[in-house]
């Protein structure tokens, strides 16, 4: 087909299509049962169709909303055991370094008295410093204030027992 053949292949063509003699007529007639269609729909509310699309729509959307639920419950509860295992790690080594040391100088006089009351203040800040984290556990100046307590326990037992001006 060269280009005029296709220009007047195409201007033709288009005359037929807007001359409505042209256009193919219907086998059946379709408007009645157009019409008996949407009179049915507007009657009923929805069709059959229309029921079992919203239907699988919904399950659509509660299967996704489950398993973003579940997403979200697997990712918040193996996260947490993680932020407490660090503030646990963390207690359970000083308070084994406290027992080792409280077993070494358990023979030896203390220099002072009233040593365990300060021991004992101290292991109230401690608890005072954990109840704080358990709202807020990855907060970095809060686990710093543990781990300074803990080394200000150590340093008081060491300090009692052993001073540093018996030490030469």
């Amino acid at each position: 087909m060269t280009k005029p053949n296709f220009d007047e292949f195409l201007a033709k063509s288009l005359e037929e299509r807007d001359n409505p003699e042209h256009m193919p007529k219907p086998q059946k007639p379709l408007w009645s049962g157009i019409e008996k269609a949407i009179n049915t729909a507007s009657s009923v509310g929805t069709s059959p169709v229309n029921q079992h699309n919203r239907a699988n729509v919904w399950r659509q959307v509660s299967a996704i909303a489950a398993s973003t639920l579940v997403g979200m419950c697997v990712v918040y509860f193996s996260m947490k055991p993680v932020e407490q295992s660090s503030v646990m790690q963390m207690s359970n080594y000083f308070e084994q370094q406290k027992q080792t040391l409280l077993v070494q100088y358990g023979s030896l006089p203390a220099l002072t008295n009233d040593w365990q009351v300060q021991l004992q203040e101290l292991e109230q800040a401690e608890q005072a410093i954990k109840t704080a984290l358990e709202n807020d556990p990855e907060n970095a100046a809060l686990l710093q204030m543990l781990a300074q307590v803990y080394q200000q326990q150590l340093d008081l037992i060491n300090r009692v027992h052993q001073p540093r001006w018996q030490q030469i």
